[in-house]
């Protein structure tokens, strides 16, 4: 079985968009700039926050790191957007969720500039998706980045039945309208199940690429999976484990163990879907500067 290696095609992603960076910067003397703001002290979200800063300055992103204190008003929030979409030197601005309950995320998420959603949570870049305008919106993170691995894997897909099990905004809804477009990794016929699907397993069992963001533990068995499917997981559950440091580890909503003897390629968790996340949003930051400088 092909172990889909997102930490591996993560990395030549960076050092690719690196390459491009220094050498527009060579050209033009400017660089890439990304926002990123969180509102609390949520320590998941602090340590999310952290890693993208990082990322920036490994590969030559200007990244400036915004924490409100979580008593921040919604108008406060607000303003900062503004501002920030008003600076040139910003190519895309990510609001860190989840948000204080104070704060309404639909309110924040249309506040931000669409040419600088980076993230591709706003209702323009998703409509653009949906009409298969690619060259006008930006593409949410985490399905952008199972495309790119489909294709860096020459993962067959054009004409193949993709079940997509879950229905989010930020990954079900745009993976499966992704998979819709005549695109080289994608092209497929395309089923979505999700909490209220009847009899999932006859659904998941017909898909050729299947591919699960559903947040719950090991839910995809191999008697749910079709004989040589490619299967991607995206789902991230921590399990207590009074073995490991932090007392628990992660796995996807895929029994990986089980499901391998099953299938043809699969993404392991971690160390699949969730390197390449991070990797795309720099891409969509440098898609972002390319458009905003004409390149």
């Amino acid at each position: 079985m092909l172990i889909i290696d997102g930490k591996k095609v993560s990395l030549e992603l960076k050092n690719e968009l690196k390459a491009s960076i220094e050498s527009y910067k060579a050209i033009t003397s400017k660089v890439p700039g990304l926002a990123l703001i969180i509102v609390g002290q949520d320590p998941a979200s602090q340590a999310y926050v952290r890693n993208k800063a990082k990322t920036c300055k490994e590969i030559g992103i200007n990244s400036t790191m915004i924490a409100m204190p979580s008593e921040t008003t919604q108008e406060l929030l607000l303003e900062t957007i503004h501002k920030l979409n008003d600076d040139p030197s910003v190519h895309g601005i990510l609001v860190q969720q989840p948000l204080p309950a104070q704060i309404d995320e639909l309110t924040v998420t249309l506040a931000i500039d669409p040419s600088k959603d980076v993230d591709g949570f706003h209702p323009e870049n998703l409509g653009h998706l949906v009409m298969g305008d690619l060259d006008k919106c930006f593409v949410s993170c985490t399905p952008f980045g199972i495309l790119e691995l489909l294709d860096r894997y020459a993962i067959e897909t054009k004409g193949k039945h993709c079940v997509v099990v879950g229905r989010s905004n930020i990954v079900g809804k745009p993976m499966a309208n992704l998979m819709l477009q005549k695109l080289d990794a994608a092209n497929c016929t395309v089923t979505i199940c999700h909490s209220a699907t009847e009899n999932i397993s006859f659904h998941t069992k017909q898909a050729d690429i299947l591919i699960v963001a559903i947040g719950h533990a090991g839910f995809i068995t191999p008697d749910m999976v079709k004989p040589g499917a490619v299967v991607i997981d995206v789902g991230i559950n921590r399990v207590d484990d009074p073995s490991t440091k932090n007392g628990y580890h992660l796995v996807g909503d895929v029994d990986f163990n089980g499901v391998s003897s099953v299938a043809s390629a699969m993404s392991p968790v971690p160390g699949g879907v969730g390197p390449m996340t991070i990797a795309m949003l720099m891409k969509n930051t440098l898609l972002s500067f390319q458009r905003f400088n004409g390149l």
